[in-house]
């Protein structure tokens, strides 16, 4: 299996997991949907924002929406102008990605997923949440204990001290940099300690191991760390303007979603291998906007 795979480096995510494969279709993927894990392909689109006009469509083998954004963005570099705008849904945000448009000079939106907890306009948000649907599933689920988060803990950052729930003294175990450029100490509870403790199983997401409880408590921004992408990204997006013209994309590109999949039935793909599923998806949005030139002429105004 790794020779193979040493030979198919494309079945390897960006992280370096491995896909798994299926024997019907090798080169489809799982994903994980509102009705489980199925096997299937990714429909990407971009859309024009002032006709709803499909430019560029492709199709797949992966749950990942990360890894798809450049190659669209590749395939659209005719019909991208200087003073185009990509409004991007989160699911295709990373500093990889963001990076990758500011080399390009590739003016983008692109929201992260605390964007909306930011945003004072989603503060009521969760009251239009549906509720469960109580007929769906009436098996008692038992409930997982929840696990000792860092809050749970007391520090005391002048002496850089660290107490556990159970009372036990940490031990400090260095500084902490991620790589977002957060700086912060780390403390690790003593195996001997951890071992023996009642609240191990509150404490530790695999309490059968030996290792000890760690826990980090972040000071803030390094002083010399650069400023990320991902920086740049949020203060862009959350400008005024920023929140005004991102605010658009719902509205320009999820009705287009919804004709393909409810009004043309395309509710899943029928085909096997990515060049018939590409084909097929690009052959319903190319349905699609035939249907825009018939119905609204072509793209100047005329009939």
């Amino acid at each position: 299996m790794r020779d193979w795979l040493a030979a198919h480096p494309d079945r390897k995510g960006p992280s370096g997991s491995i896909r798994k494969s299926n024997r019907t279709d090798s080169e489809s993927a799982k994903m994980a949907t509102s009705k489980g894990v199925i096997q299937g392909y990714t429909g990407v689109a971009a859309v024009d924002a002032k006709h709803q006009v499909i430019v560029e469509a492709q199709a797949h083998g992966t749950g990942s929406e990360q890894e798809l954004l450049l190659p669209v963005v590749e395939a659209m570099q005719d019909v991208l102008k200087p003073d185009t705008l990509l409004t991007v849904d989160s699911g295709y945000h990373s500093e990889q990605n963001l990076q990758a448009l500011e080399q390009k000079n590739i003016n983008a939106l692109i929201a992260d997923n605390d964007m909306r907890k930011r945003d004072e306009r989603f503060a009521t948000q969760s009251r239009h949440q549906h509720s469960p649907d109580p007929l769906h599933d009436k098996s008692v689920k038992a409930n997982k204990p929840t696990l000792y988060a860092a809050a749970d803990f007391t520090f005391d950052p002048a002496n850089r001290i660290c107490i556990c729930p159970a009372g036990k003294t940490l031990q400090r175990s260095g500084t902490h940099h991620d790589k977002r450029g957060f700086v912060g100490d780390r403390f690790r509870g003593s195996d001997h300690d951890c071992r023996h403790c009642p609240l191990r199983t509150r404490c530790l997401r695999n309490p059968d191991k030996p290792a000890g409880r760690q826990v980090t408590f972040f000071r803030g921004k390094a002083p010399d760390a650069p400023e990320s992408a991902t920086q740049r990204m949020k203060r862009k997006i959350d400008s005024p303007e920023g929140r005004r013209r991102y605010g658009r994309r719902f509205a320009t590109v999820e009705p287009v979603f919804g004709n393909l999949r409810h009004n043309k039935q395309l509710n899943r793909f029928t085909l096997r291998g990515r060049r018939k599923v590409n084909t097929q998806w690009k052959l319903y949005c190319l349905v699609h906007n035939i249907e825009k030139l018939m119905n609204y002429g072509t793209i100047g105004g005329g009939k």
